[in-house]
């Protein structure tokens, strides 16, 4: 890998921090930004092995930052998937009340239909004897995050005359 200098004479042969420009140091070879450079102690927490000395050709540090790195990315992957908020609700009888498919846009036509009816949705829900939660939840197009079921929907039809599930 080419190297990169930040000056001085001779070249490799310098003697001098290839970062810092510091001469009469003890040099170490470290992997700044991708780049091998022969640096001092002071420059080498900047390597991407974060000082703690490399090989002289570089691979085994960059292999080793590279296996912590992909490390790191799996824990966080691992971690995102443990934390993935699901919609089932633990007390929600799904296999006695399933939810039927519902048309598009049947929050905004159970909403348009209660209040063509003149009905607050507590009153609605008075009326039908559920929670006004689950109405509010339906109107707002989130029936099956909220754990409504089936029979809500069918009522919501019945009361208010519309059509909420796909046939």
């Amino acid at each position: 890998m080419a190297k990169y200098s930040t000056g001085g004479v001779g070249g490799d042969s310098s003697g001098a921090c290839e970062l810092c420009g510091a001469e009469d140091r003890s040099l170490e070879t470290a992997t700044v930004a991708g780049a091998e450079l022969q640096v001092c102690s002071e420059c080498a927490r900047h390597g991407d092995d974060g000082g703690s000395g490399g090989s002289e050709s570089g691979g085994d540090g960059r292999e080793e930052t590279n296996r912590r790195k992909k490390a790191a990315q799996n824990m966080a992957k691992l971690d995102d998937a443990q934390k993935v908020n699901s919609d089932w609700q633990e007390e929600t009888e799904y296999e006695d009340d399933p939810l039927p498919y519902l048309v598009r846009g049947y929050g905004d036509r159970a909403e348009q239909a209660r209040q063509d009816a003149g009905l607050q949705t507590d009153e609605l829900a008075e009326e039908l004897g559920v929670d006004e939660e689950d109405i509010v939840a339906v109107e707002q197009g989130r029936a099956a995050r909220a754990g409504v079921g089936g029979s809500l929907i069918e009522a919501l039809e019945d009361e208010l005359g519309i059509e909420l599930a796909e046939e």
